[in-house]
């Protein structure tokens, strides 16, 4: 069994600010790519498809983990708290909402 973390965290930017936005969150690749347990960490935006028609929200970091304590380790760096309380929670902040979930690759027990 696998005991990978996979996170998919969405942005959606405030108006005018989608640019903006993910210059900011490109800048948090190169050290979250050399932190202990990072296997994937890149920051992507929706592009046009016919064959990819579903709703998202327009930014969104496709991250692989080694493992649940590697991602929580992660998530409480002073740079990312750090970017979730200026540019998500703050009232002058780029991103107007956000969504962010954890996956394993693990079956159900039974």
């Amino acid at each position: 069994m696998s005991s990978k973390v996979y996170c998919t965290a969405q942005f959606l930017p405030k108006a005018g600010k989608e640019a903006e936005l993910f210059r900011v969150l490109q800048s948090l690749e190169p050290n979250t790519l050399r932190e202990d347990g990072c296997i994937q960490y890149i920051v992507t935006r929706q592009i046009q498809s016919p064959f990819a028609e579903g709703t998202s929200f327009p930014i969104v970091f496709h991250e692989i983990w080694k493992d649940m304590q590697s991602f929580e380790t992660h998530c409480q760096r002073d740079e990312i708290s750090g970017f979730f309380e200026r540019y998500c929670l703050a009232d002058d902040g780029l991103a107007a909402d956000w969504n962010v979930c954890v996956y394993s690759d693990e079956g159900l027990p039974g």
